[in-house]
């Protein structure tokens, strides 16, 4: 597993450490704190890390598909959104900004990755493709092997979508940002979200009709 402590600025590496320890106290807005990092205070930029990194993580491994690879995913898309923070106009909000910096990040790995693991089923795909499915307060044998050959081919087939109907489909389904929120994010149009999100799904679809 590679390291990019080394070249994170002084300071940054232990205060990703610490995020967790922070007090979930009252924060100020987003660009509040991006003024106040720019002027240096890397307080403010700790802060915007803590408010985003549940969400960033979540995305990174929607892309990735594995843990260690999200956590090194969403870290890289901290750094490089503190490192270009001079670059953050406020003409988007800074988690619009900041989540277009991850999904690049994120497609780059994808690129340079010539395969992928899929290893845990993820709740909120399963909603999206199956959104009525019964709970039972006891599982067996047969359901539990069931719901891991789903898994499986639940992350088999959303690996297997292109990149822009993923990045749409994650970002929908992860974060539940809107159509309008993620066309910012893609720096497209609405209505090609929408597009991309139709054809997601359908192909989603058409992978799991045998658990139908």
């Amino acid at each position: 597993m590679r390291s990019d402590s080394a070249i994170l600025p002084i300071g940054f590496a232990c205060a990703m450490n610490r995020l967790m320890t922070v007090s979930p106290a009252a924060m100020p807005a987003d660009e509040e704190l991006v003024a106040k990092a720019r002027a240096g205070d890397a307080r403010a930029f700790e802060l915007l890390a803590q408010r985003h990194q549940e969400k960033a993580f979540h995305i990174a491994f929607g892309f990735a598909r594995d843990r260690e690879e999200a956590k090194d995913l969403s870290q890289d898309a901290f750094l490089k959104a503190f490192m270009n923070l001079n670059k953050f106009d406020g003409r988007s909000g800074f988690y619009t900004w900041f989540y277009r910096i991850l999904v690049n990040v994120c497609l780059d790995h994808k690129r340079r990755r010539s395969r992928h693991a899929s290893e845990e089923f993820n709740e909120a795909v399963e909603n999206q493709v199956e959104p009525s499915h019964p709970s039972a307060a006891t599982v067996t044998p047969d359901k539990e092997a069931m719901a891991t050959q789903l898994s499986r081919k639940v992350g088999t087939a959303l690996e297997g979508l292109p990149a822009k109907q993923r990045t749409a489909f994650i970002l929908k389904n992860h974060q539940g940002l809107s159509i309008r929120e993620i066309a910012e994010v893609m720096e497209t149009a609405e209505g090609t979200v929408k597009v991309h999100l139709h054809r997601a799904v359908k192909a989603l679809r058409e992978e799991l009709a045998e658990f139908a």
